[in-house]
């Protein structure tokens, strides 16, 4: 089992304050690696962090917005003088934004142009800035893993989130490109790759998916009607393709992309 060990590694979980890079920066943790939970609210990293502490984690805290090249440029230098090297990163920080959205009573040619390359930057850039800023401290050493979060909305189109799809499809080709780039041209031990979570009920879907009262909104119903598992997946679910891929266990798999979803993908709904 000493493949799955990753005690001592430094991980940084961008998003680590939201309700899968919490989860996720938690797991990290409690499996002994020194977790960077890297978020823009400075209140939320701080709580983040203190919770990893109390549990008697080591974890430290960086502000940086995932779009910006330069503060993520910073926030390296300051983990580097911290704790000397960037093993793992997960980019989880993204998601949908209202104003990027198609409702049922409107259309695409309504969509707020300017909304949808705020949502296309924060999801594709913000995963594609992070990993090659981060990357390159990886490349310096000569190992480590990137794990990359997609979207059930790359398999089939899903209504509502044209930017969201449009973006997390951007993601999954741009962890088969710096997969291979990076094992060809710096070292096979730099591996690149993506989870795409099925349906997980969490802050930002709450609405779509629970009424008022907690019972299943009909877009649920739709989504559970083509899950084979016939339910929505629990945010602890994913931590365990996360270990797995930050792990040895892993170490000839690079450039995939694994969905966790209870079979959604995998389902013609028929």
């Amino acid at each position: 089992m000493d493949i799955f060990d990753i005690k001592g590694k430094v991980a940084i979980v961008t998003g680590g304050t939201g309700t899968l890079g919490g989860s996720i920066s938690r797991c990290l943790a409690r499996a002994g690696a020194r977790v960077v939970v890297l978020g823009r609210n400075q209140d939320a990293v701080a709580r983040q962090v203190d919770d990893l502490r109390a549990a008697g984690r080591e974890a430290m805290g960086v502000i940086a917005d995932v779009t910006d090249m330069r503060k993520l440029e910073s926030a390296r230098e300051e983990i580097i003088a911290q704790w000397g090297r960037i093993d793992i990163l997960v980019n989880t920080a993204g998601g949908n934004t209202p104003g990027a959205t198609v409702s049922d009573d409107s259309n695409i040619f309504e969509l707020d142009v300017e909304e949808f390359r705020k949502n296309v930057d924060l999801n594709l850039n913000g995963t594609v800035f992070p990993s090659l800023v981060f990357g390159k401290a990886m490349a310096e050493t000569g190992s480590g893993s990137i794990i990359n979060l997609s979207s059930m909305a790359t398999y089939s189109a899903i209504s509502r989130v044209p930017a969201y799809s449009v973006a997390k499809s951007g993601v999954e080709i741009f962890t088969k490109w710096l997969a291979m780039e990076l094992a060809s041209k710096f070292s096979e031990k730099i591996r690149v790759n993506c989870i795409a979570p099925g349906f997980f009920i969490g802050n930002q879907n709450r609405q779509a998916l629970l009424n008022p009262d907690g019972s299943y909104t009909g877009r649920s119903l739709k989504v559970l009607a083509k899950t084979p598992m016939k339910r929505f997946g629990r945010i602890e679910e994913l931590n365990g393709t996360v270990l797995y891929l930050c792990s040895e266990a892993a170490s000839f798999v690079t450039g995939t992309v694994i969905p966790v979803d209870g079979g959604f993908s995998s389902s013609s709904g028929v």
